[in-house]
């Protein structure tokens, strides 16, 4: 398939990643010598308000409009279209030496199965972005491990063990984005993960309401309040915290709307709502470290959590309550905190053109490993 390119040069791989957040656009360029990640730039694109507005639209349950999201699919493409172009002027690629794009796209709506079949539904139309681009473009990375029984998700636990896997030490990675998961990285080779709940929705979502800012930068919002205990077990009786793994959510469970109905008795400043929602997203990653009863020689963390401080200090006062050792950063262990979702998609993409499985089974409940995403030709 690629026998006409030079091989001289490393073969290069653009990983694109849009998180429950709705903030902006995470694009990577990467290469995979001797199956070693170096990544050769990065950048964070923009979305535009009225974009992210549409998008929030369609996120919410209930009637859509096909008109919606066929219109958000093409203007989704052209985003992740131009972010690609932006990173590939940026830093002064050659396009014809970029293998393919892995493009996860935005969610919409994420729904694991249970009684009835699961979907998950990304937008960000990959004939659009190879259109534009010229590079072939793998996408659609979560159905097929979904047609094989799983839950979609999480999929960032298969590069978490290419990347962060030592032989004899039990590492978990914590990723948080706008939902949080845990990667469980044994000493023996077994990688184990799911996702423990929210991890900036919530506080990004609250934050846009009071401050109208994106995010609580820092966390420095959130320290103004006081953690309020009774809200914050009442929270902790979701029915999520208490399913057994492999599990997955999103924005359908965790939303604006959900918490707005869980503090109607509580009557309390939007800072003590804010300490109490980190507290929320702390508490529960560390729930679920404290269940598996492990010996766990070191914790890191990446996604946009990684860089709210008062959230840091706080997963890690509880960790210490369980006697784990305080988290570390994945830049301690080879990569930015910021771009390791971006380039486990880059990454998968590359196991869909090798013909490799991407799923985890234990991760995610599927029967079977299997190769995920299509390929999209320019």
């Amino acid at each position: 398939m690629h026998s006409d390119r030079d091989s001289s040069s490393p073969d290069i791989f653009l990983g694109l990643m849009s998180g429950t957040s709705i903030d902006s656009v995470d694009a990577v360029a990467v290469t995979f010598e001797r199956n070693k990640l170096s990544v050769l730039g990065s950048i964070t694109y923009e979305i535009p308000d009225s974009l992210r507005h549409d998008i929030l639209a369609l996120s919410k349950p209930g009637n859509d409009s096909v008109n919606l999201v066929a219109k958000t699919d093409i203007r989704l493409g052209q985003l992740f279209a131009d972010a690609s172009l932006q990173l590939i002027s940026d830093i002064n690629i050659d396009p014809s030496k970029i293998v393919a794009i892995g493009s996860h796209g935005q969610t919409i709506r994420h729904q694991p199965p249970s009684e009835e079949n699961g979907f998950s539904v990304q937008l960000g139309d990959p004939n659009v972005i190879a259109a534009n681009t010229g590079c072939a473009v793998v996408a659609d990375f979560r159905r097929a491990d979904l047609a094989a029984g799983g839950q979609g998700a999480p999929l960032v636990p298969a590069f978490h063990e290419f990347l962060f896997h030592s032989p004899g030490k039990t590492r978990i990675i914590i990723n948080i984005g706008g939902i949080a998961n845990i990667t469980i990285l044994s000493g023996d080779g077994k990688c184990f993960g799911f996702d423990t709940g929210p991890g900036n929705l919530l506080l990004d979502a609250w934050c846009q309401q009071h401050l109208k800012q994106p995010y609580d930068d820092c966390g420095a919002w959130s320290e103004q309040g006081e953690i309020n205990y009774l809200l914050l077990n009442h929270l902790l009786d979701n029915p999520f915290f208490h399913q057994v793994p492999p599990k997955s959510t999103g924005r359908e469970i965790f939303n604006l709307h959900w918490l707005t109905e869980q503090i109607e008795e509580h009557s309390l400043s939007s800072e003590d709502v804010q300490a109490t929602l980190t507290a929320l997203t702390a508490r529960s990653i560390v729930n679920s470290i404290a269940e598996l009863s492990i010996d766990i020689h070191g914790l890191y963390i990446c996604g946009g959590g990684a860089f709210n401080e008062a959230l840091v200090r706080t997963i890690n006062s509880y960790l210490q309550e369980h006697k784990y050792p305080a988290s570390g950063l994945t830049s301690d262990i080879g990569l930015d905190p910021k771009w390791v979702e971006a380039c486990a998609f880059a990454w998968l993409a590359k196991q869909r053109l090798d013909g490799n499985p991407g799923n985890l089974p234990l991760v995610t409940g599927a029967s079977r490993p299997v190769v995920l995403g299509g390929v999209y030709l320019p």
